[in-house]
């Protein structure tokens, strides 16, 4: 098991079996294969598609999608608008759950960006029907489209 104290016993045994599964002692594994198995990315092929595209840093260095990552790496992901910054704990190959992947990095990532907490504006309840004109003229002031008294128009 190693250092880590994982509580649920489910997740012990998955991490084990994930251990299993990967690579033998001095084996390696692949940057693009570690990232998608961790879920950090959706796809193998978005991993290794960000990795040529320079998303993809292992301890400060643009890395190729064939990189070999070991334990104790520090391993940066930009993908979605989002910097993710892991420290590499176990190796593993193949996919796992979430509680699974979360024991096998460190993550150092900056919190996400909060979520916008105002409802969205033009969004109607059901059965209200049709907006009346002022309704509209409601929503354009709301949302700064128009001036009050100017035409959309110009008349």
């Amino acid at each position: 098991m190693g250092d880590s104290p994982v509580t649920d016993p489910k997740v012990a045994a998955a991490v084990a079996v994930a251990e299993a599964a990967g690579p033998a002692s001095g084996e390696t594994v692949r940057i693009d294969s570690w990232i998608w198995a961790v879920r950090l990315i959706k796809t193998r092929s978005l991993g290794a598609a960000a990795c040529r595209g320079g998303h993809v840093h292992v301890n400060g260095e643009r890395v190729k999608p064939a990189h070999s990552v070991r334990v104790g790496d520090e391993v940066r992901v930009r993908h979605e608008g989002r910097e993710r910054i892991v420290v590499v704990k176990r190796l593993i190959r193949k996919r796992v759950g979430a509680p699974v992947a979360a024991q096998c990095y460190i993550d150092n990532s900056p919190p996400p960006p909060p979520r916008e907490a105002a409802a969205p504006a033009g969004l109607r309840d059901r059965g209200t029907g049709r907006p009346t004109k002022r309704d509209r003229r409601e929503l354009e002031r709301l949302l700064g489209l128009g001036e009050p008294g100017s035409h959309p128009r110009g008349r």
